[in-house]
């Protein structure tokens, strides 16, 4: 399940609904996790809300497409390694974190690259979802692990590899 909070307007032009429940019910697919206990929380804002985020939180001035807080650390120790997986809590159930995702940002790089906004996204969906799992793309090894990953799950999604020139 998500729980979307649209916090810009400009959102409502977007089903972000559908794109998000397509995008992570892949990704749990793709995962081999059971989507029924699974929640995540989603902030839909705009640049200056995303900035405050990036600058709170990650030291970064500055808007950013797409930012994750996972509830638990799960990061690989050994770089290009798969992460571990979620603990559930006790009733079985696993809220994995938060996400938020700015739609000037979104709308400027989908232009850039050529790609619909909801293909665009979706993609910063998935890869969202994939930092909430302990994926990320800091260590080389680690970014092309993710990379993969963002290119299956969105194939399957009948949507091109964001990383092919």
């Amino acid at each position: 399940m998500i729980d979307i909070l649209i916090d810009d307007p400009q959102w409502q032009e977007v089903p972000l609904a559908d794109l998000a429940e397509r995008a992570m019910a892949e990704t749990l697919r793709h995962l081999g996790v059971p989507p029924d206990p699974v929640s995540v929380s989603l902030l839909a804002c705009d640049d200056a809300r995303i900035a405050e985020l990036n600058g709170a939180f990650r030291d970064k001035p500055g808007p950013t497409n797409v930012l994750s807080w996972p509830t638990e650390d799960l990061t690989a120790e050994a770089a290009g390694k798969s992460p571990l997986m979620p603990t559930p809590d006790f009733d079985g159930s696993m809220a994995l974190g938060d996400v938020a995702i700015a739609y000037e940002t979104c709308g400027r790089e989908a232009r850039e690259f050529g790609k619909s906004l909801d293909d665009h996204v979706t993609h910063l969906l998935v890869h969202g979802i994939l930092h909430l799992f302990g994926y990320d793309h800091i260590r080389d090894p680690d970014a092309t692990l993710m990379q993969g990953l963002e290119t299956e799950i969105l194939g399957k999604l009948g949507l091109d590899d964001p990383y092919r020139s």
